[in-house]
């Protein structure tokens, strides 16, 4: 399989699946500066995976391998990869922080009612 194998859509559905259980982790900024760091060796890194698909292949018969495959041999997938991680690491921030919120008013609130 190869990168121009993998449609548009799929490579953000990749994305999306993979940046989740990043930013479900608490692992974003480590992803990102991994990612970053290993960006020029994207293309060494598909070769490895092309040679290992062999042996990879006696353990599993998943498709997600070739198409993980298929979507490190470009470059701006990674950096699509590292703006989603970033767009979904601002959301949870965002749900958090009003999660927060929700918490103290509920607290004062409760103080009110029971004095």
């Amino acid at each position: 399989m190869f990168a121009s194998d993998l449609t548009e859509k799929r490579k953000a559905e990749l994305c999306t699946k993979i940046a989740e259980k990043i930013v479900r982790f608490r692992l974003s900024p480590l992803a990102i500066l991994m990612i970053e760091s290993v960006k020029p060796l994207s293309f060494l890194g598909n070769q490895l995976m092309v040679f290992f698909a062999p042996m990879v292949g006696a353990f599993t018969s998943s498709p997600v391998y070739e198409e993980m495959t298929a979507f490190l041999e470009e470059r701006s997938n990674l950096e699509m990869l590292i703006q989603k991680i970033e767009e979904m690491e601002n959301e949870w921030v965002k749900k958090e922080k009003e999660t927060k919120e929700a918490r103290r008013k509920a607290r004062r609130e409760k103080r009110g009612k029971s004095k």
